[in-house]
């Protein structure tokens, strides 16, 4: 096993580790460790609520869930010799649940989650037909997720890290700011908001104290987007075996990781869409030197993928355009397609006795792919979502008998308002 660089106790909370890490973005965050180019090592990363989510049948805590918190990272982690401009080399050689433990209180211990949030705590993808918070407990058997609350359904977890990221510049922090604060402003009462706007409130910035931490957490970026340093991006196929190059923009890098997923479909649609866990991740790094000018790099990570996916040979495809279900009309919005590509998925399978929110879940947190398929022929984009049949224990492609009635449990647990 490769030297653990950022140790986690499961018996403690983030904030009363050995190492503090942090939940914001800021150049001026402190590094926590000093790591080698050509460096093996390992990471462990907390569940991105630092358990505040439980292995129970009640959506309460999701409800509840408090956003202002997330996401807790471990790091940053300084490469020596990194200076702006830049490569970072990062190759993910292993990620995976809570080492040595098959059960506890704490995500990662032989279980995850995945959970619906509520428009008034940040919504989803969507929302609009699911305002209300669920959430669906996953156990692990090896590579493999079942749950309680979706019988009929397993499938082998694609595990990775849902952020990894390098820190902003001051001057890119400030871009962040001035456009994001713009987007508020053009509709700053709106629920869910428009984007996240600095918050110094229970800001975690690697053991800055005093009139420091209170610049620091007045300035620092919300962890919940992906931007040009990387971050948030829940990538699904960011896996064991990938190689990942990322800019950087401070000297020394100062990487960070965290938010580890067991499993997710493309584009995490439930927000918190994957089957979230704590774990660990193990990496190799190394720089490129003036790589982000040689090869064109200025912003956003590229990236290999990784080569450990389940190999699913058949899948059952729905589509989708950029027409609202209310029939209106709109310009070559993929973002669209894909929401009614997948509200096809879901009124599919609720054909079969799965509630909506048991076909929702699914979407979010087994490998499903998406996919922008037309994005040309004006005014309709077309995207589609691919479901791979062999996660279901029953027949899920038409037929002649039509489909198969299956017992839906006890259903996703829903809160109570």
């Amino acid at each position: 096993m490769p030297d653990v660089v950022f140790p986690l106790d499961s018996s403690k909370r983030f904030t009363d580790q050995e190492r503090l890490g942090h939940n914001r973005w800021h150049p001026d965050i402190p590094a926590q460790v000093s790591v080698r180019p050509d460096d093996t090592f390992r990471v462990h990363c907390r569940e991105w609520f630092d358990g505040a989510i439980h292995n129970d049948d009640s959506a309460d805590d999701v409800r509840d869930a408090p956003l202002s918190t997330v996401h807790v990272l471990s790091g940053p982690i300084a490469v020596e010799g990194a200076e702006p401009g830049d490569l970072l080399i990062v190759d993910i050689l292993d990620v995976g649940p809570i080492p040595q433990e098959d059960s506890g209180p704490l995500a990662g211990q032989g279980w995850g989650y995945t959970g619906i949030f509520a428009t008034q705590n940040g919504g989803g993808f969507l929302t609009e037909q699911f305002p209300d918070a669920y959430k669906v407990i996953w156990d692990f058997a090896g590579q493999t997720a079942t749950s309680r609350h979706v019988p009929g359904v397993s499938f082998t977890g694609i595990v990775h890290p849902g952020l990894m990221g390098t820190a902003p510049s001051a001057a890119l922090l400030a871009r962040w700011n001035r456009r994001e604060g713009a987007l508020i402003a053009t509709d700053p009462d709106r629920v869910p908001p428009l984007a996240l706007p600095p918050l110094p409130q229970d800001a975690v910035l690697g053991g800055l104290e005093g009139a420091e931490f209170d610049r620091v957490a007045g300035e620092a970026a919300r962890t919940a987007p992906p931007r040009e340093n990387g971050g948030n991006q829940d990538i699904k196929n960011l896996t064991k075996g990938s190689r990942v190059f990322y800019p950087v923009f401070v000297p020394g890098a100062k990487l960070s990781m965290g938010d580890l997923h067991f499993s997710q479909g493309d584009g995490e649609i439930t927000f918190c869409g994957a089957i979230e866990m704590g774990g660990f991740i193990d990496l190799h790094v190394d720089l490129i030197k003036g790589g982000m000018e040689t090869y064109g790099v200025k912003e956003n990570a590229i990236f290999m993928p990784g080569n450990v996916d389940p190999r699913y040979e058949r899948w059952l495809a729905f589509s989708g355009t950029s027409v609202t279900l209310d029939d209106e009309q709109h310009y070559l919005d993929s973002h669209l397609s894909y929401q009614r590509a997948c509200l096809h998925a879901i009124d599919y399978l609720t054909t079969f006795g799965y509630t909506p929110e048991q076909a929702y879940m699914i979407l979010g947190a087994a490998p499903i792919e998406g996919r922008l398929s037309g994005v040309v022929d004006i005014p309709n984009s077309c995207s589609t979502v691919y479901i791979p049949t062999a996660i279901f224990d029953f027949p899920v492609t038409p037929s002649s008998s039509g489909p198969t009635r299956i017992d839906p449990g006890m259903g996703v647990p829903r809160s109570s308002s």
